[in-house]
């Protein structure tokens, strides 16, 4: 019975066995992922990537004998990302993939004839190597010698693939470098009619070329996208990125944002590049960038200086100052002859030409032109100077991630972009920027001669109402407390400021002597602003919106008018008017002049093109335009400004409402620190101050503060290490309000104390950003939101730890993460100097 049992054992045992060995049969068969000298893979048999990502072997199309060496994703043979002998098909099953003798990888038909190679070694070695990686890559190598020989990432066909490494050629685009090549035909992968590589002319860009014509191109590369791609969003989306390497040549690589899914991007037969996702669950490739199939995105479909724009009906439009070259051909829809310029430039109308000099016309939103020129080292208003200079220079612009660009000769290939897109800067003679005034002899002999009646009747009423001038100034100055009466405006509707002098102004028993404002007719700025139209308004405030103007000069303007509703908005209208006229700072933002009439009430400031830094920060396409370079420009930045409140100015000024809405910017992006509704005076003596009425923004609120409402300098400097936090990051504080950590301090925290503090980085920048630099960004800011106010460094120490990366830093202390603390520190207001002694080393995982 023994025996028979035992028997029965062994029995089930080899049963299971043996069907272990069929289910897994399959893994063996193709667990293989190289093959060496000696060995072959025959038709029907496959490399497979370790990680069963990739798989290579034979395949054909439908019914088609022609058979292909090629590599596809595993389990999915619908698309072929690389194709070995492209242009020689084997034409039965008997071919088969080897490595020579001279340790070149080949495949060879059934008589031995080689129909590919890789071609990479002339010397013969005898211990080579081919790997199929789980990135797609066919690596080739020298394994006695550990060598890379050829790899298929740098002999690609039509398919781009993750970390795949596109180098960005220095040629003239002209074909030059073709880095891939389309197929011939759907079910033909021999080489096709149209190449796609990267071309350098200024910023790198995408260029697709249909022989030695140019077909589409992507628009320059930021830093972040290629400009000219509608809708593109940033690189941590898309997961672009623009290297050196040793050697100091560029390339592009791409990194998806999850490791298992499956993407690529191909050249299509068509000449269309697309780019292709796997959908797991319907098993089909979804295409996620679309084929560029509208009439713009086709090369300079509206020739030389002129503007194609899918929103318009026309199509195609000559850029203001010139016209269609063939006006017949024009109006029939063949817009391939462009246009040519109305007026000469003056150079080209000679040295004795009448007219003034060339100026430049702003064109906004659009993909830049083609063929332009770096020009290194320059700020703005030097790269306008350099064009000027160059008689053949016809555009130019300041591109925020690239720098200044040039264009000389024709303008080609111009784009209208929806919602995105580059300023750009036209030159045109001097009479093509105006309205077309009439320059004859006539004219200007009438116009002098009304220039000099005019100037009789002005001196006549200004003498006749002198005393009523004076008289009305001094009333008008004299008490802001009580409704100011402004001077009326005229018929002709004159959009001037009524008048400025010197106003007394007082405010929490301070008294603030000789603030020149001016104060502004209320109707010239209804005038100004159209109104207060919703299509000018910029914003909205805590006492109300702020409206776009534009004065007679043509200076623009932002309008904050005071809200009817606020029931707190008088006070602090009073005291933003007293304390930034007071303030000089290029990190503050300019207060121009108010306007009192009854119940209005306004403030006007200095415009601010690029509005706030809100605006930028945490919108996932916009932040794009914050590289790490620039955020960290605007940190110190507001830094300079805050010291200069804080111990710099006239007085003590502290903000108390200091985060990113309130950080505006100017053309350049330099940050000016604004809204002082909220700001308090110091003594000179004064250090701290309470207050009942405890006003601001939560989250940027300092503990004391927020807790028991007081507040000193180091409350600023509480909100000012949250800003910074946000800057790094990318990520608002309030935004950690439903995870894990209750904020982006204890965020910050968590990775600190966990040495992941990189982690921190906001993902957009982090692979540009210098490390060190990150590192102690972050650590200030942790040393700014400390619990404790005698904690904190002061905004002196902070612009020293900005500035000198030869100061050593503290450790900060734990905060406690919790609005529900009574504070019993003693020293919270300690105006000591902050000690940086402390020596410290930060680790980064």
């Amino acid at each position: 019975m023994s025996m028979i049992i035992g028997y029965n054992k062994v029995s089930f045992f080899m049963l299971l066995s043996f069907f272990s060995f069929l289910c897994f049969y399959p893994l063996f068969l193709h667990a293989a992922n190289f093959i060496t000298q000696n060995q072959t893979i025959k038709d029907g048999s496959t490399l497979v990537s370790e990680g069963l990502r990739f798989e290579m072997g034979f395949f054909s199309f439908n019914n088609s004998s022609s058979r292909y060496v090629g590599i596809w994703y595993y389990n999915v043979t619908s698309a072929y990302v690389w194709v070995a002998n492209r242009e020689k098909p084997i034409k039965n099953r008997e071919g088969f993939i080897t490595i020579k003798n001279d340790g070149n990888l080949v495949v060879l038909d059934g008589q031995n004839n080689e129909v590919w190679s890789s071609n990479a070694s002339k010397i013969s070695i005898n211990n080579s190597q081919a790997v199929l990686h789980n990135n797609g890559n066919l690596i080739l190598s020298d394994r006695e010698n550990n060598k890379e020989i050829w790899q298929s990432f740098e002999d690609p066909t039509d398919t781009y693939l993750p970390g795949m490494k596109a180098p960005v050629s220095g040629g003239n685009g002209i074909g030059k470098d073709a880095t891939f090549c389309s197929w011939k035909s759907e079910n033909d992968p021999s080489l096709g009619n149209y190449t796609m590589s990267v071309d350098s002319e200024a910023s790198p860009q995408i260029v697709i070329m249909e022989g030695e014509k140019r077909r589409w191109r992507s628009g320059y590369w930021d830093g972040r996208v290629f400009t000219g791609v509608p809708n593109m969003t940033g690189s941590y989306l898309f997961g672009f990125r623009l290297n050196t390497n040793d050697t100091g040549e560029r390339y592009f690589v791409y990194e998806a944002l999850e490791n298992s899914d499956k993407v690529r991007f191909q050249l299509g037969y068509d000449g269309y590049e697309r780019q292709f996702r796997w959908n797991e669950e319907e098993k089909e490739w979804n295409v996620i960038l679309s084929e560029p199939n509208k009439k713009c995105e086709f090369y300079n479909s509206c020739g030389s200086f002129a503007i194609c724009d899918m929103s318009d009906s026309s199509l195609c439009k000559c850029i203001k100052g010139f016209e269609p070259r063939d006006v017949k051909s024009w109006n029939s829809g063949n817009w391939s002859k462009g246009c040519k310029r109305m007026t000469p430039l003056k150079s080209e109308r000679g040295g004795n030409s009448s007219g003034g000099d060339d100026g430049f016309l702003v064109q906004k939103g659009l993909k830049l032109p083609d063929f332009a020129r770096l020009v290194s080292a320059v700020d703005s208003k030097d790269c306008e100077g350099n064009c000027l200079k160059n008689s053949s220079c016809t555009a130019y612009v300041n591109a925020i991630g690239i720098g200044c660009m040039v264009w000389h000769g024709e303008l080609v290939d111009f784009q209208r972009l929806e919602n995105q897109g580059n300023t750009l800067n036209i030159r045109l003679a001097d009479s093509d920027l105006g309205d077309g005034k009439k320059k004859t002899k006539i004219g200007i002999i009438l116009g002098v001669v009304a220039g000099i009646i005019c100037l009789g009747i002005f001196v006549w009423l200004l003498c006749r109402f002198k005393g009523k001038l004076k008289v009305s100034s001094t009333s008008s100055t004299s008490n802001i407390n009580g409704d100011v009466p402004v001077s009326k405006p005229t018929k002709s509707g004159n959009l001037s400021a009524g008048f400025s002098g010197s106003i007394d102004l007082h405010l929490d028993g301070s008294s603030i002597n000789n603030a020149e404002l001016s104060l502004f007719n209320f109707s010239s700025i209804i005038i100004a602003t159209n109104n207060f139209s919703e299509e000018n308004k910029l914003g909205q405030g805590g006492f109300g919106p702020v409206y776009k103007g534009r004065l007679p000069g043509g200076e623009q303007i932002a309008v904050k008018r005071l809200s009817r509703l606020s029931n707190q908005g008088l006070d602090e209208f009073k005291n933003e008017m007293m304390l930034i006229a007071k303030l000089q700072h290029r990190n503050l933002v300019r207060l121009l002049g108010c306007s009192i009439q009854g119940e209005e009430k306004l403030l006007v400031y200095e415009y601010m093109p690029n509005k706030s830094l809100d605006y930028f920060l945490f919108d996932p396409v916009k932040k794009t335009k914050l590289d790490s370079s620039r955020r960290y420009e605007i940190i110190e930045g507001i830094a300079r400004g805050l010291l200069y409140l804080h111990r710099d100015s006239r007085l003590r000024i502290i903000h108390r409402d200091l985060k990113a809405s309130n950080i505006l910017l100017d053309e350049n992006m330099n940050p000016k620190i604004s809204d002082f509704g909220l700001a308090k005076i110091f003594g000179g003596n004064q250090n701290e101050g309470n207050t009942e009425r405890v006003v601001g923004t939560y989250g940027y609120m300092s503990p004391e503060y927020a807790m028991e409402g007081l507040f000193s300098v180091k409350s600023d400097v509480y909100s000012f290490g949250v800003l910074l936090l946000e800057i790094v990051s990318g990520r608002k504080n309030t935004s950690f309000r439903d995870s894990y950590d209750p904020s982006l301090i204890g965020y910050a925290w968590r990775l600190w104390n966990e040495e992941k503090i990189m982690e921190l980085v906001d993902p957009s920048i982090s692979d540009s950003t210098k490390k060190s630099k990150a590192l102690r960004c972050i650590h200030i800011g942790m040393l700014c939101v400390q619990d404790s106010a005698s904690h904190r460094p002061n905004m002196s120490s902070v612009v020293l730890m900005l500035e000198s990366e030869a100061t050593t830093l503290p450790l900060p202390v734990k905060p406690l993460l919790t609005s529900m603390r009574r504070y019993d520190d003693t020293e919270e207001f300690n105006t000591e100097p902050f000690d940086a002694s402390v020596d410290l080393t930060v680790t980064g995982r």
